[in-house]
């Protein structure tokens, strides 16, 4: 009965001790991804900065800019892409709307962002754009791969439509949680106008023949969950310039914007809430369940030699030779 017993326990104590590696190396990538039909909205201020008024075409300081991004997830899209892509991809619909003090938009960028749900690089597909402009982006947007590196990476930048690196700089506590501290700085590059501009009447085609040019430079900062990828932080000291032409007159430049721009304090606490639940997740795949499940193996594997060792060891003596007969007497 021993034997069996100690038998059930060994091939428990071999299950457990192999399940644990393929917790860590098979399933998590596997089952970690970003969801297809995820929606999240991010509210940043630029207080105290300095914004064009396009009607006097003078730059003014305002009391703050406000900037709306949401991204929402397209599950149809996905789905159709994933039929050629053969891998799970994640469509993104993202939209920055910028507003002045008085509420009127300033201006209204529509991405479209295509990836990889697992790793998070770029899956190269029909759609794939910024502000109606097709592009082909390299590196990552957004969002980190889980459990980043402490090593730059590759990030897209929206305004020049082009990849630069994003450094790691440290190890950092931020509110709690351990985080990775990353920082990219774009130098003076001319970009493009946007399509959607606040004065009615006045687009980018009718900027472009006065030969006035926009110039964009900034420095990205984003404190990063590394076990999720998320950014529970994020900041830009942003600056855009209209140069030459026509339409500034005498004047070689005039700011176009200039501001540090930061996230909300409510959507703060709600972003550090959402990443530390979804990194207690990320947690339970790649350490809890593995070690948990390898102690298990080395528990039952200890159990099974002990019964072993029992049943060719046992406590009871063994019997003795049975007594010869006394002689009997006549």
């Amino acid at each position: 009965m021993r034997r069996k017993a100690s038998l059930i326990l060994l091939a428990c104590a071999v299950f457990c001790a192999a399940l644990s590696p393929m917790l860590r190396w098979y399933a998590f990538p596997r089952l970690a991804k970003v969801p297809a039909n995820q929606y999240q909205d991010m509210v940043l201020e630029a207080k105290d900065a300095t914004l064009l008024d396009y009607g006097t075409m003078k730059a003014r300081k305002v009391s703050k800019v406000t900037i709306v991004q949401t991204l929402k997830g397209d599950v149809a899209a996905s789905e159709k892409i994933e039929r050629t892509a053969g891998r799970d991809v994640v469509v993104w619909d993202g939209l920055s709307y910028v507003v002045g003090p008085d509420g009127e938009m300033v201006s209204s960028i529509p991405e479209r962002y295509i990836f990889d749900a697992h790793t998070q690089e770029p899956v190269h597909a029909t759609g794939e754009s910024v502000d109606g402009d097709p592009v082909r982006r390299e590196g990552i947007e957004f969002k980190w791969p889980f459990l980043t590196e402490k090593r730059s990476y590759e990030y897209f930048d929206a305004q020049t439509r082009t990849s630069a690196p994003i450094h790691y700089e440290g190890t950092q506590d931020f509110r709690g949680v351990e985080v990775y501290y990353f920082e990219q700085t774009i130098p003076w590059t001319e970009v493009p106008y946007p399509e959607k501009l606040p004065v009615e009447g006045i687009t980018p085609e009718s900027l472009a023949d006065t030969g006035t040019t926009r110039w964009y430079t900034t420095v990205r900062k984003f404190w990063v969950e590394p076990l999720t990828g998320a950014p529970v932080y994020g900041e830009e000291i942003h600056r855009e310039e209209l140069r030459g032409g026509t339409l500034l007159g005498d004047r070689d430049k005039v700011t176009a914007f200039a501001g540090h721009v930061k996230m909300r304090e409510d959507y703060i606490e709600h972003t550090v809430d959402l990443v530390k639940s979804n990194r207690t997740l990320v947690l339970l795949m790649t350490s809890h369940l593995p070690w948990g499940f390898l102690g298990l193996g080395l528990v039952l594997l200890a159990l099974a030699l002990w019964l072993e060792a029992r049943g060719r060891h046992p406590d009871d003596p063994a019997p003795s030779e049975a007594a010869a007969p006394e002689p009997a007497n006549a």
